[in-house]
């Protein structure tokens, strides 16, 4: 689903125009990014927690040319769904 598509069914479920809902999207992106960069999490019980995590440097290889490359260590964003949200993607693998 590609951000217009959500916003689009996003404006089917509320009463606001596409606009005021591109707006609020926007807003939630850049106050969740922002937690982020800060190593706060976010926290929406029943869907899910964003957060960051700490990858460690480590050796990889090229596969082209098999020489050792070294993966730099980083902080990476990253999502932790909640139960509600994990059983509501499970029913629906199941039931296809």
């Amino acid at each position: 689903m590609t951000k217009a598509e959500l916003i689009a069914s996003v404006t089917d479920h509320v009463k606001m125009t596409k606009s005021d809902v591109e707006t609020v999207l926007d807003a939630f992106l850049e106050v969740v990014t922002e937690a982020l960069k800060q190593r706060k999490e976010v926290r929406l019980v029943g869907f899910g927690t964003f957060f960051t995590r700490e990858r460690k440097e480590t050796m990889a290889r090229n596969p082209q040319t098999g020489s050792p490359v070294l993966v730099k260590a980083a902080v990476v964003p990253a999502f932790k769904p909640g139960g509600p949200l994990k059983t509501a993607v499970n029913e629906a693998a199941q039931a296809k």
